[in-house]
């Protein structure tokens, strides 16, 4: 990375990671440890933009004093039922919510927030169709290793694609950072992609 990259990223998230390369963003990683635990009673929406934002801020806590180039944070859920799915905490946690998943619609929402000289937030939300799973391939998904991390336990940009029928929305807010959101928000900070 250049010395002169115009942002932090306050993700350790590869797909993240990737997604900021595609279009040109250069960028340099931060560690941040948030907690990601839901307050009782707040809304999914509001959720993914607190922790943006929190993820956004801790970066920005790490920064010298003059350096003025903001820092970039997402947050990532899956919500069915208006229920955030969170990540599997083992492999029956993660067949149970892929069936929870099976044959119906649920919605992604991912969260971007820079944090600079001031704070913005933009949420992407998406809605995502599954066909039906049997428990089979369920396990199959499982044992590959790919849902591990995951929030709703699957990844649209691997082998979980196979399993959706359909996508309204941003897909790479799906994978975890909404591009067209993104860019929208590098431009308030005067940071123009193309």
């Amino acid at each position: 990375m250049s010395n002169n990259h115009p942002i932090y990223l306050a993700s350790e998230s590869p797909r993240r990671q990737e997604l900021l390369q595609q279009i040109g963003v250069e960028y340099m990683l931060l560690k941040v440890d948030v907690d990601e635990t839901p307050k009782p009673g707040e809304e999914p929406v509001e959720f993914v933009r607190r922790l943006s934002l929190e993820k956004a801020r801790a970066g920005h806590a790490q920064l010298a004093d003059g350096d003025l180039r903001p820092v970039l944070g997402a947050d990532t859920a899956v919500v069915i039922d208006d229920t955030i799915m969170g990540k599997p905490h083992d492999r029956e946690h993660g067949v149970a919510m892929l069936q929870a998943l099976s044959g119906r619609t649920h919605q992604v929402m991912t969260a971007v927030a820079l944090v600079g000289t001031r704070e913005a937030v933009r949420v992407s939300l998406s809605d995502v169709t599954f066909d039906t799973l049997d428990v089979t391939q369920c396990e199959a998904y499982w044992a590959t290793g790919e849902p591990v991390d995951k929030a709703g336990g699957y990844a649209i940009q691997g082998r979980a694609a196979a399993f959706i029928t359909r996508l309204e929305g941003s897909y790479s807010g799906v994978v975890g950072l909404p591009l067209n959101e993104t860019v929208a928000l590098l431009r308030q900070f005067d940071i123009y992609i193309l």
